[in-house]
């Protein structure tokens, strides 16, 4: 399978050139050539075990590791799960299931991509023998998820910028006591938004980015996308026969990378009726598929900070697809973006999409809901999920993280404390962390001097 770029300057690449490169040298985003169907042995009536779904998923777009090899890779990365499911569906009531993203290492759901994109890159390494340098930005779950998935990896090194002050202490703390010496958490003055724009904008200099043998773990690289796309096909699979039919996956967003995943799936024949972006108050998506319009606006710190983002990275995939694969058109509006600071998408066609937006008030009220009518804790970002739900048909709310990361909300909402034998571990270790200026060149020059 070819990827090619979302704005059509760059050549088509394999699998493992997009995975490596993660930004095209175009500035645009891989995604695969065309997307196929999905083999109908996929969608059977019982669940198969995750990582066999896993392999049979990403062969579709993997054909440059044998079928062996892959299944090492993948046995790799879901083997340190505490579900035996993985991904657990759990039904609230007659048509309202959750599905628990968070049972891996970090305990979120970005543990999926990036524990699958921590073997490829140890893979990478012991293949070709070059050392790499890993850069990122968090909003809070991403840098933990991918610390976890390459601390004391050989010949790599980590960095991850993330908005000091704009994220719990706990996600930060998950980056900060590992105590490997290959982990470099950088906490910059601002946003995830300017931490992301730094990540991009050294990304997008090429010999710069070949000089340090940059790569990518954000949702920018297409294999984080293809590794979560498995579990919405694991979801449906769990699904009692009466419940799949007029399925909507509901899905806490700020990135959207998660949602994304979900709807290039359903593109490849996964039988979903809706995608319903919840947002919390940093609502651009819920503006953009209220009005047509992308419009990024200042960043207000919230409960759900994971979905504290004004600009949303994979829309531009979103953008190529909906644009029918027009990577002229693509790079024609990105640049119109960047000029105008909005774009007004023409005959905007989101039939599969609803939105909803909650504040923080929103927030505290759903937790206090869920643990009243279904003795259930969700965390912040998940509890966005139940906002303005329609029972009348199935609705499958990802929950995007353990509550236990978020314990002041969670206490707030419910007078209760969740814990972690995990997160309880590291209250007490010693943070380290290197805060860096919130600019590309001092970052730059930061990697200059610790890059492996």
């Amino acid at each position: 399978m070819d990827f090619v770029s979302t704005r059509g300057g760059s050549e088509p690449v394999s699998f493992t050139e997009a995975f490596a490169r993660g930004l095209a040298p175009d500035g645009g985003l891989y995604v695969p050539r065309h997307l196929p169907l999905l083999p109908q042995t996929i969608l059977v009536e019982d669940a198969l075990p995750y990582a066999a779904l896993a392999w049979d998923f990403l062969s579709l777009f993997d054909s440059d590791h044998d079928s062996e090899h892959l299944v090492d890779i993948i046995d790799r990365s879901y083997g340190n799960f505490s579900d035996t499911m993985n991904a657990p569906l759990q039904q609230l009531s007659d048509n309202l299931f959750v599905l628990e993203l968070f049972h891996g290492p970090s305990l979120s759901f970005k543990d999926f991509g990036l524990q699958l994109i921590g073997s490829l890159f140890e893979e990478q390494i012991e293949r070709t023998g070059v050392s790499i340098n890993v850069l990122g930005a968090t909003s809070g779950d991403t840098g933990a998820a991918a610390i976890h998935g390459l601390a004391g990896k050989k010949g790599a090194k980590v960095f991850v910028l993330y908005p000091e002050g704009r994220i719990s202490e706990l996600q930060e703390r998950q980056m900060t006591c590992t105590g490997a010496d290959n982990i470099y958490p950088i906490p910059i003055q601002g946003t995830f938004d300017d931490a992301q724009a730094i990540v991009k904008e050294l990304m997008s200099d090429l010999s710069f980015k070949e000089e340090l043998r940059l790569s990518a773990i954000n949702s920018i690289n297409v294999v984080r996308i293809l590794a979560q796309c498995v579990y919405y096909i694991h979801a449906f699979t769990q699904l009692p026969p009466d419940n799949r039919d007029d399925i909507s996956f509901v899905v806490p967003t700020g990135n959207f990378g998660n949602i994304f995943a979900g709807w290039m799936v359903h593109q490849m024949g996964l039988p979903v009726d809706r995608f319903v972006v919840a947002t919390n108050q940093n609502d651009i998506l819920y503006r953009l598929f209220n009005t047509g319009e992308y419009r990024p606006d200042a960043v207000r710190p919230s409960h759900a900070p994971s979905m504290d983002i004004q600009v949303a990275s994979n829309f531009e995939r979103f953008l190529y697809y909906h644009n029918e694969k027009d990577a002229k058109a693509t790079l024609a509006q990105m640049g119109q973006l960047k000029a105008d600071g909005s774009i007004k998408i023409a005959n905007f066609n989101a039939s599969n999409f609803a939105a909803t937006r909650s504040t923080d008030e929103d927030i505290l009220k759903n937790i206090r809901m869920v643990k009243e009518k279904y003795d259930y804790v969700v965390d912040p970002h998940t509890a966005c999920g139940f906002q303005s739900l329609d029972l009348t048909s199935t609705q499958v709310i990802l929950a995007t993280a353990h509550p236990a990361k978020f314990p002041d909300t969670i206490r707030e909402a419910i007078g209760e404390t969740p814990t972690d034998p995990a997160l309880e571990k590291i209250k007490q270790k010693d943070q380290v962390k290197y805060p860096v200026a919130a600019t590309a060149d001092a970052v730059r020059q930061f990697l200059k001097e610790n890059a492996i």
